[in-house]
């Protein structure tokens, strides 16, 4: 009898254990934020990243996409260009024509920002524990949307890790580690400082994106889960890469892709930037950069279309 009771308090106390590890720790911005590491930016930051700019030169990050664009799928895009109300030659205006565009995609194709209600985890809750059943509507977010991310400015950080492996692009399923990551600053002679946008150059888009874009989308190199929890002890508020997955794919363990979302996004409040133009940057051997973004505010969006920009 003695040592069923045992047994039993120790099964139960093994419960109780399990189950506050599975406790959701609210953010240490506060129980109802929803922006995550975005509150790091402030004037005296913005005008401490303006200070990196020194020659004048702007890099557009975004890539070109159309309805032809590899995505994960089943996203894609569709674009029509029509003339509202000009039907047989009737002018629309006594003193002009004029075209308009229908959009019919999804946001997360091509060069793109994953808001914080992109990723949960196996219990569906998200960043700051939100639960993904009550904020997940149909027809938007009601808690993380696209729309709450402030003007993102700050200092950006290109690592070339294509350097690293003395390659011009890393391959597809190729993971780089935090030894990786330690080495590109050394030889760039850059830190990573909290409130950074850090942004890993692979070569994947310069070298595979028009030459091969079946290839392109069908897998990429990219950072261990080992990176993602690294970069987020540094407190960075962005994390990019010259691919479309940011993590490796295929995966390091099938039953966990993508770990470095996860990481990042739910645990952290660290916003990802895909498919990322770092090609021109990464040719002018620029390691340091104002970074400016500021994405379509489309209410209860998961994702948007982006096209970042540094200057230097």
């Amino acid at each position: 009898m003695k040592s069923n009771f045992c047994a039993y308090l120790f099964a139960s106390l093994v419960s109780i254990n399990l189950f506050a590890d599975d406790q959701c720790m609210s953010s240490k911005w506060g129980d109802t934020d929803e922006i995550g590491n975005a509150n790091l930016m402030n004037a005296s930051s913005v005008l401490k990243a303006s200070k990196l700019i020194k020659k004048g030169k702007t890099y557009s990050l975004g890539i070109t996409i159309d309805s032809s664009t590899p995505a994960y799928p089943p996203r894609s895009l569709s674009l029509q260009v029509v003339q509202p109300t000009q039907q047989f030659g009737k002018l629309a205006f006594p003193n002009a024509t004029y075209n308009d565009d229908i959009f019919q995609g999804w946001f997360g194709i091509g060069s793109q920002i994953d808001g914080l209600g992109h990723i949960g985890d196996s219990n569906a809750e998200f960043y700051n524990c939100f639960d993904g059943k009550e904020i997940s509507h149909i027809n938007g977010l009601t808690k993380l949307g696209i729309e709450k991310i402030p003007p993102i400015v700050a200092r950006g950080v290109l690592l070339n890790i294509a350097k690293v492996f003395d390659k011009d692009f890393l391959d597809a399923g190729e993971t780089f580690d935090v030894n990786d990551v330690r080495m590109a600053m050394a030889n760039q002679n850059v830190s990573i400082n909290p409130g950074d946008v850090v942004i890993f150059h692979t070569g994947w888009t310069q070298h595979k994106y028009e030459s091969a874009p079946a290839e392109w989308g069908s897998g990429a190199p990219g950072l261990t889960p080992e990176v993602a929890s690294y970069l987020a002890e540094m407190d960075v508020i962005a994390v990019g890469a010259d691919t479309w997955s940011l993590d490796v794919v295929p995966s390091i363990d099938p039953m966990e892709p993508y770990p470095g979302h996860v990481i990042l996004i739910k645990e952290h409040g660290i916003y990802i930037l895909e498919s990322m133009n770092t090609g021109a940057l990464a040719d002018d051997d620029v390691n340091e950069f104002l970074f400016v973004l500021g994405q379509a505010k489309i209410r209860g969006a998961v994702q948007m279309i982006i096209n970042p920009i540094a200057i230097h």
